[in-house]
């Protein structure tokens, strides 16, 4: 009988060849296995490609809700974005389907887990520790990683199994989508000088064919999460899904960057997170609003080491944990309103309020009601300056002879 490999499976290329890739090279019964992060409409035709492409089992696991609420809210609380620009849509879905791969081959009595990354890029890693941390008995078997095939010759495999492709050879992208954004790269794109072409973005519109009249959007966040668009109360999965459309209607969210992957390399990518950026802006609003200078300060340095953590495929380690505990403390207090603008490709914050705000208007007024004791500020200047003071005459001025 033969041994049983879980597949995390997305109907693309690389996971499509994937399949009888396995049969033929391990003789093993793919499990094929997919994750409804939000990345689809609908998941019957994925499945049923699974089991043509010859799959033994095909599986569709909803976890959206357990993707926003466990993985994309603790994110926004930290203010992760990998080097002040990825929201990190792609590496926070990761370690989700790692889990759930792992749950389903303990359960399905699998040997292995299997994934459709490269030995070049990041989500090896992030799949790769996260199975270790969870089930270090698993052997995991990455095919394209193995097969050391090149994007034609890959596409050339899959047509020999009659494999239906989502790309072609003149659009060749690989292409990777979750609630929290999408992430496009591959084909031109691997020329970061060239200008990414339209039929790369599919969120976000040009800047070009947006609304002419802004729209006014209000988010509500209790403790660090957001619970309301527009003061209606929507669950996470409804809040995010209906800002992408909003902010993307406004050309909002788009990102072109070039990052260093973990492995060493430099890539270049390009996402789309309306939603991630609104999010991001809005939440970072409040917490001016209702954090205190230093804890602002120390915060933004736990957000970088945050980021650098998840994106490095660490999130199932001690440290992460530790970080998780830290800024839910930072959270308690951020509770209120942020009002934003969205128009023609940008977004600028233009209210917010809190119960909870450290902002004190008597203190912050130069008008009737100043209530800030300005006489107080000759002593604390001359207390702030005395080492300054006592330095320049103990050191600079006797250099200088005088």
């Amino acid at each position: 009988m033969a041994e049983k490999v879980v597949l995390a499976y997305s109907g693309g290329i690389d996971t499509s060849a994937a399949i009888p890739w396995l049969k033929e090279h391990y003789d093993m019964d793919v499990i094929a296995l997919t994750i409804d992060v939000g990345n689809e409409r609908d998941f019957t035709v994925i499945r049923d490609k699974a089991l043509k492409v010859g799959a033994v089992k095909a599986l569709v696991i909803d976890a959206k809700k357990e993707f926003v609420n466990d993985y994309i809210f603790p994110a926004l609380a930290a203010g992760a974005l990998y080097e002040n620009e990825y929201p990190l849509a792609t590496a926070l879905g990761r370690p989700l389907i790692a889990k759930l791969m792992v749950d389903v081959a303990l359960a399905e009595g699998a040997t292995a887990i299997a994934h459709g990354c490269t030995g070049k890029g990041n989500d090896q890693v992030r799949l790769d520790v996260a199975t270790a941390a969870l089930a270090p008995q698993l052997k995991v078997i990455a095919p394209a990683r193995e097969w050391g095939m090149t994007r034609q010759e890959t596409i050339e495999y899959a047509k020999k199994f009659n494999i239906p492709l989502p790309v072609t050879a003149k659009s060749p992208y690989s292409i990777d989508e979750n609630l929290w954004g999408r992430s496009c790269e591959c084909g031109v794109l691997e020329d970061p000088w060239v200008e990414p072409p339209t039929d790369v973005f599919g969120w976000t519109r040009d800047v070009n064919d947006t609304p002419k009249k802004a729209t006014y959007v209000t988010i509500g966040f209790r403790k660090g999460i957001p619970v309301t668009l527009n003061n209606r109360r929507l669950d996470g999965i409804n809040l995010i899904s209906r800002l992408n459309d909003l902010a993307g209607t406004h050309g909002i969210g788009r990102i072109d960057h070039v990052e260093n992957r973990l492995v060493g390399i430099k890539s270049h990518e390009i996402y789309e997170a309306p939603a991630a950026a609104v999010l991001l802006k809005a939440h970072a609003a409040l917490e001016s609003l209702t954090l205190a200078k230093d804890q602002l300060r120390f915060k933004s340095r736990v957000a970088q080491e945050y980021s650098d953590l998840v994106y490095n495929g660490l999130w199932f380690s001690a440290h992460k944990a530790d970080l998780d505990a830290y800024i839910k403390s930072t959270q308690q207090y951020v509770t209120g309103t942020v009002r934003l603008k969205l128009e023609r490709g940008s977004m600028r914050v233009v209210g917010r309020k809190s119960p909870y705000s450290l902002y004190a208007h008597d203190l912050a007024t130069y008008e009737t009601g100043d209530h800030f004791d300005a006489s107080a500020a000759v002593g604390f200047i001359k207390l702030w300056g005395l080492p300054v003071r006592t330095q320049a005459r103990a050191q600079f001025l006797k250099k200088q002879g005088k």
